[in-house]
């Protein structure tokens, strides 16, 4: 039997990996069109300093990163947030403010910490305590995200606090990102408690609680409940004992990295690979299904039969791969929109960053009218990411404003991301050097009904229960989301192949 991965982002190549440790008997073809692996993920070196062009880490309370990082034998590589640079901030009115302690996200967990914050107008923190009164909403209906926060909180709180970190995260726009594809342990704490506040004062349960920060998807939950699992081991990764308890030691932190950078999880996953053949530099482009297979054409004319697929590319790419297969699946994919994301790394003097860097970075709220939308002090997140003289700076601009590659030179971008910072900051040393990281069509957005429309996508193509979709479209952005997502198409490919060697996952 023969499965193509169609992507080599981390997705693919989890499912390439999946695949591999699942059956002997499946050789496994990893197609990616671009000349390199990893998607955006991609790590870069300017003498003894680490930049990094994607994401820097990964919410540690998803198990799927750590888990494949132990497997590999990386566990030792993990390293936490910095205790001592703990704390981030906020731009209120062009002034830094400090965020509140407890603040989860889209919930503020200690009212004290805020009510004595100057962040919010005493108006701004009487709506939030306001939310006591709120009654929750019954029904099952989406609403978006921005709409869920004002109806609980209040608008100031909203455009002030939860917009930018939400903007942090998707990289989008709050008003239309679906609050059940993202959050849906809100609605469930509030129909459950009545009020997210009431819920906390009560001592909710600390599942809850602790989740409140957590995306969360459809998909998760359903694998949670799911009683049957793969649990056949390759015998060159470690046994699932042996996994959990390297899992059990790691680094106390919210969000993990690896010491050499987020590509050794990519390079330390493709040299485990024993049978997959690599097929790097040829595109895809199209999906024939036979009676018992699939063709997949490529653009240099070539053609590959393949009993299975693993579909982990972006959405709008996977739609022209289905075209001729199923153009209403395709229209589905198509629907799903995807934002820009672009930012500038700036290598300074420690000295020069010194005064200003006390903590993790600030965020900067969508009505302060900036371009950039957060800064990170990287050497503040993460030990080890440049030598001791060396501070590293990191600008992220806003998605789809006009930033983009295709619209201005890397130079103007620098210029832009200097010209916030010191309008900012008040910096005004020239960085000794500066990578600038642009990344089109990079983040899907789970708009209002993201979990009905992907529902439908997939009762449609279980017409080919061979194939499966994987990726950040459908559910869940991070990487620990892809890493699971790819490594659930690559079971359900195997099951419905009659590959599995003990029971098959549902």
């Amino acid at each position: 039997m023969e499965i193509a991965v169609i992507g080599g982002g981390i997705a693919g190549l989890a499912a390439a990996w999946e695949l591999e440790r699942l059956s002997p008997a499946v050789r496994v073809t990893l197609i990616e069109a671009s000349g390199r692996l990893g998607g955006w993920i991609r790590t870069e070196r300017w003498g003894e300093l680490l930049i990094e062009h994607g994401p820097d880490s990964w919410v540690a309370s998803k198990p799927s990163a750590a888990e494949l990082v132990c497997a590999l034998g990386l566990t030792r590589e993990l390293i936490g947030l910095r205790s001592d640079r703990a704390g981030a901030s906020i731009v209120r009115y062009g002034q830094i403010v400090p965020l509140p302690d407890g603040l989860s996200l889209l919930v503020p967990t200690r009212l004290g910490s805020l009510l004595g914050s100057p962040l919010l107008s005493p108006w701004g923190k009487l709506r939030v305590l306001a939310e006591f009164l709120v009654p929750p909403r019954r029904d099952e209906a989406d609403e978006s995200l921005a709409a869920f926060v004002r109806r609980r909180f209040g608008r100031e709180f909203y455009e002030q606090v939860a917009e930018p970190l939400l903007a942090g995260i998707y990289g989008g726009d709050a008003e239309q990102l679906s609050l059940l594809a993202t959050y849906p342990q809100f609605r469930e704490l509030e129909q459950r408690a009545g009020s997210l506040l009431r819920a906390i004062v009560r001592g909710a349960t600390r599942s809850a609680v602790s989740a409140l920060s957590e995306p969360s998807s459809a998909a998760h939950e359903l694998e949670k409940s799911s009683s049957k699992r793969v649990t056949v081991q390759r015998p060159h990764v470690k046994d699932p004992q042996t996994v959990q308890e390297s899992v059990s030691r790691l680094p106390r932190s919210p969000f993990l990295t690896l010491r050499g950078g987020m590509e050794q999880l990519v390079l330390a996953t493709v040299a485990s690979f024993r049978y997959t053949n690599l097929r790097v530099g040829v595109a895809a482009t199209n999906i024939r299904a036979r009676a018992t297979s699939f063709t997949i054409e490529f653009v240099d004319g070539t053609e590959l039969e393949v009993d299975g697929i693993v579909l982990a590319v972006p959405a709008w790419n996977a739609a022209e791969l289905l075209q001729e297969l199923d153009s209403e699946s395709a229209e589905l994919l198509r629907a799903i929109p995807y934002t820009s994301s672009g930012a500038v790394t700036l290598v300074y003097e420690r000295e020069a960053l010194e005064p200003i860097a006390r903590n993790r970075g600030f965020l900067v709220p969508a009505r302060e009218g900036r371009p950039i939308s957060a800064v990170t002090w990287v050497t503040n997140k993460f030990e080890g990411r440049a030598p001791e003289h060396l501070a590293v700076a990191r600008v992220f601009f806003r998605g789809n404003r006009g930033w983009s590659a295709g619209d201005a030179v890397p130079e103007a971008l620098v210029a832009v991301a200097l010209r916030e910072l010191r309008a900012l900051t008040g910096v005004r040393a020239e960085p000794l050097h500066a990578v600038v990281s642009d990344h089109e069509r990079a983040l899907p957005q789970y708009l209002v009904g993201h979990r009905t429309r992907v529902t439908t996508l997939r009762r449609r193509l279980a017409n080919w229960p061979a194939l499966a979709l994987a990726g950040a479209a459908y559910d869940g952005v991070g990487v620990p989301d892809c890493i699971a997502s790819g490594q659930r198409a690559a079971r359900a490919v195997v099951a419905a192949l009659g590959l599995c060697q003990t029971q098959c996952p549902s």
